[in-house]
């Protein structure tokens, strides 16, 4: 009997889920070093890696069972823990390093800002041993386990580009894991939902109703809209927008926390440094967690060390009360807004820091109010609020935040002020290992066929950048124009072939490629020419070298015809096709993106 595998990759934490071609999918432990000196199993590993200085521990230390050496570097709970107290050499976020557009995501830059670690890591890397590291560990507690490609989903975020999905396929095969199938993680947190509800489903949802995801983690916030039709008598459903990448989540609500407590002790006269700051961040996660979880509960207790060898004379004892975390983190991440408050973009500094894009508002409710808005425009869906904008009527919460009631209620609350009628939470999901379980179940899916599968399609409308043929003007660069090569909503499994257009391709010498998206442009066909690519976001620029073709000479310019194609695997690929011979050249999303 097969055996199906979903993978999710998160960013903050990682899990396996199984599942048979019946049953219920079950959550896999997951081997990991716990304490300096013990291993244990757990249902998430911590998406964390931690470099030790020479000597930092002593020889023999723990070792994995299926790396009986020593332990050159940690991935998981003990890193994430230990990294807390040395940030210089913890790599956190390599996800969202993988998506970052303006990131040399193949090279050595992890972790980032670090001068006391000699050897970095590239995020294509970090997301390899993370791989890795989660198939020894199946492989150590079900030897029996065959983890064959075709029954294998690894899932990312909705708002991921082609060049980030590129790379975690690359990821994928490094780990030997091979051609394996990805799935949007708000449609797997979906799936999970759908299996833990088997055919009772169809009664908690109606023809009509439009589903948000709402998935908010540690790091980062994903938005998907879900629609139910009713086909043929029975329902079906289709993913119908996705939101933008915000690094914006759990450890964010942490911070704040920390920065207010922080200074409510230097008010008192105690002031912290860098390593107990920290300890204070890692405190009050705990803290936030059993407030957000009992609100009887007023406050709770906190204790910062010192480093001194005097400990218990240099702790630091204060308190975190229920007020804090409702100001802070309730009305402060999730505040009451009206539908047309966007959030607050940074205008451009002339020289900015490097790093990762954060998003500048903290306030989730108003990005999700932008990513209605968008959606809204995007397409004629019928789900609109008091002022003719889109609002959804049932919300499936994911992501560990979402543990807390406070939370989804406050949502909750602001989607029917929008609507101006009660919004309803779908009831029953898990925000741990939703994503893990849903994958399994897809994976099955794709298999066996059973069960109800969500059309969805690519994310965004895909184009290429093509130098137009207008006159040279004095003082003025060429407008750029964009080729839609892949429109919105393109299936699995089909292709578009440009016809009626004539390109002409530089082959023999080094070039430039640059690709834009839209989620916003669902009307845009394949072939349609937009005259100036800046109303586009730029996903990459692709440095290639086409190879002249028979009879040809490098530097010539040949005639070419576009074909794009969306894979089985759910990859999108673009080909060049010279009509007098029938040479064929792929142009490969998962390369070095500058």
């Amino acid at each position: 009997m097969d055996t199906f595998f979903g993978i999710d990759l998160g960013t903050s934490n990682c899990a396996i889920a199984s599942a048979g071609e019946d049953g219920a999918p079950d959550i896999l432990p997951l081997t990991q070093v716990v304490t300096p000196n013990g291993i244990g199993e757990k249902s998430l590993l911590p998406s964390a890696i931690y470099i030790p200085a020479e000597g930092e521990f002593p020889e023999g230390g723990p070792s994995l069972p299926w790396n009986k050496e020593a332990q050159k570097w940690f991935a998981g709970l003990f890193a994430r823990d230990r990294g807390a107290l040395q940030p210089d050499r913890l790599i956190v976020s390599a996800k969202s390093w993988l998506c970052h557009p303006h990131a040399d995501r193949r090279g050595p830059i992890l972790p980032w800002g670090s001068a006391v670690v000699s050897e970095k890591w590239s995020p294509l890397e970090v997301s390899h041993q993370l791989l890795l590291h989660l198939l020894e560990s199946v492989k150590s507690s079900l030897p029996s386990a065959r983890l064959d490609p075709a029954h294998v989903v690894i899932t990312v975020p909705a708002s991921f580009d082609e060049a980030a999905r590129g790379l975690t396929l690359e990821a994928a095969k490094l780990a030997g894991l091979g051609e394996v199938t990805l799935l949007e993680e708000p449609q797997a947190a979906f799936y999970a939902w759908l299996e833990s509800h088997g055919l009772e489903w169809r009664k908690q949802v109606s023809d009509g109703d439009l589903i948000l995801v709402c998935d908010v983690g540690g790091g980062t916030a994903d938005f998907s809209l879900i629609s139910v039709t009713s086909q043929a008598g029975d329902l079906s459903l289709e993913r119908v927008a996705v939101g933008e990448h915000l690094l914006l989540g759990g450890d964010n609500m942490d911070l704040a926390l920390a920065h207010a407590i922080s200074e409510k002790l230097t008010v008192a006269g105690s002031t912290l440094d860098e390593w107990q700051f920290l300890s204070l961040v890692q405190a009050v996660r705990a803290g936030k967690e059993s407030l957000l979880s009992n609100p009887n509960l007023s406050e709770v207790s906190l204790a910062i060390p010192s480093r001194s060898r005097k400990l218990l004379a240099g702790t630091v004892s204060t308190t975190l009360t229920q007020s804090e975390v409702q100001e802070i983190v309730v009305d402060g991440f999730f505040p009451v807004v009206g539908q047309n408050d966007m959030p607050v973009t940074r205008r451009p500094g002339g020289l900015r820091e490097s790093g990762l894009p954060y998003a500048a508002d903290a306030a989730i409710s108003k990005h999700l109010a932008r990513f209605l808005t968008r959606a809204q425009a995007n397409r004629d869906l019928s789900n609109t609020g008091t002022n003719g904008i889109l609002v959804p009527n049932a919300v499936l919460f994911n992501g560990g935040i979402f543990n807390a009631a406070p939370l989804k209620k406050r949502v909750l609350e602001v989607l029917s002020l929008w609507s101006g009628k009660p919004a309803r939470e779908l009831a029953g999901a898990q925000p741990d290992h939703a994503v893990a379980i849903g994958a399994a179940v897809y994976a099955r899916l794709r298999r066996t066929g059973k069960g109800l599968r969500i059309k969805s399609g690519t994310a965004r409308s895909y184009y290429i950048g093509m130098e137009s043929s207008g006159m040279a003007v004095p003082g003025r660069r060429p407008v750029t124009k964009a080729l839609c090569i892949a429109p919105q909503g393109m299936e699995e499994g089909s292709q578009h072939e440009i016809t009626g257009q004539e390109f002409f391709l530089y082959t023999g010498e080094t070039s430039e490629f640059r690709f834009f998206h839209s989620d916003i442009r669902a009307v845009d066909q394949a072939g349609q020419v937009l005259a100036d690519a800046t109303v586009l976001e730029e996903s990459a620029k692709l440095e290639a070298v086409i190879p002249p073709p028979a009879g040809h000479s490098a530097g010539e310019e040949i005639p070419v015809r576009i074909e794009s194609r969306v894979s089985e695997l759910g990859n999108l690929e673009i080909f060049f096709v010279h009509p007098p011979t029938g040479e064929k050249w792929k142009l490969e999303f998962n390369v070095r993106m500058q």
